[in-house]
């Protein structure tokens, strides 16, 4: 676990950075996506976790580079694809985090944010990381890299 918290410490030391220099709306789009998904990490998505997750996107310097009101939105969208059919909102979520398969600096910025905001209430849990996990899947990126 210490392994974990040193990569996420170091992480997120360079994540602003890094996000601003993808800044676009299918970046915008895949980090709100992995957001989603480790939200829905335990197949609900309750009222606290979108709490969570809006508190978080509102005080994240890596998230501020985004217009605020365009970040609660697609995740709401998202939100609401897992609403219709948890499979359904998974595989969305999944398709705009693919569009950056094979782009592995791009890829780690995403695992890095959403590792941190599955990190964000002290307790990433075993169904964060396996969300995470396959977010690293579906980008061609080793879980080992980030020690999950």
């Amino acid at each position: 676990m210490s392994t974990f918290k040193n990569w996420l410490n170091t992480t997120k030391s360079g994540l602003t950075d890094q996000v601003k220099k993808f800044k676009n709306k299918d970046f915008m789009n895949a980090v709100v996506a992995g957001c989603a998904l480790v939200a829905a990490a335990d197949g609900k998505i309750t009222e606290a976790e979108k709490n969570k997750m809006a508190g978080y996107m509102n005080i994240s310097n890596e998230l501020k580079v985004f217009d605020m009101k365009e970040v609660i939105n697609q995740f709401n969208f998202y939100v609401s694809n897992f609403d219709f059919s948890p499979e359904i909102g998974k595989q969305e979520a999944l398709k705009s985090i693919s569009k950056f398969s094979g782009k592995p600096e791009v890829g780690r910025v995403i695992v890095g944010v959403c590792s941190a905001i599955g990190a964000a209430d002290g307790d990433f849990d075993e169904h964060e990381k396996a969300v995470v996990r396959n977010i690293c899947s579906v980008l061609g990126l080793s879980p080992g890299e980030f020690s999950l």
